[in-house]
């Protein structure tokens, strides 16, 4: 039972940055309206500066209350652990936008539903993080834990948040 709530806990500065967006974005695009040589936004709309920095910012707040709470056993230290939440928090809000920008390459609109909306932002926190915890966390039924929840938790919040009236589109 630990290990779930580590697992869990671990997840905070991800989840948090992640939906955010939600509430603190708007403004300018991240991408200034960028255009590439196909026409295409490189981003869109939906990505913008204020979402990105609050995001990560939210992220990092959240991380680092957890890790004043509840140090991990992933990390070295409660110090570490609170620069992994930045990391992570930065890493998410990365990986939204990369998933954005490869969303665009498929020719896929903003708010129009695309698989890898569900994902990309875990992989690359998880990529970005790999050098400051320790590697019983990339476990591969950690990872699993880690794939399966995404898979229910992203899907599941932004259909609530579609309902509360935060999000146009219930994906």
């Amino acid at each position: 039972m630990d290990q779930l709530l580590d697992l869990l806990i671990f997840l905070i500065p991800i989840y948090v940055a992640n939906s955010s967006p939600v509430v603190l974005g708007g403004g300018m695009p991240l991408d200034f309206g960028l255009k590439l040589p196909d026409g295409k936004r490189l981003l869109g709309d939906g990505k913008t500066i204020r979402g990105f920095i609050g995001g990560t910012l939210a992220g990092t707040v959240a991380g680092g209350i957890a890790a004043m709470i509840y140090p991990l056993p992933f990390f070295a230290t409660p110090t570490l652990q609170f620069y992994a939440a930045f990391v992570l928090a930065f890493g998410t809000l990365l990986g939204d936008a990369t998933g954005s920008f490869i969303k665009r390459r498929f020719g896929v609109g903003s708010g129009k539903p695309f698989f890898l909306d569900t994902i990309t932002f875990l992989i690359v926190a998880l990529l970005l993080v790999y050098p400051l915890v320790s590697l019983s966390l990339y476990d591969p039924l950690n990872l699993a834990f880690f794939v399966v929840l995404t898979l229910i938790i992203h899907p599941l919040t932004n259909f609530l948040a579609n309902r509360a009236g935060l999000k146009n589109v219930p994906w």
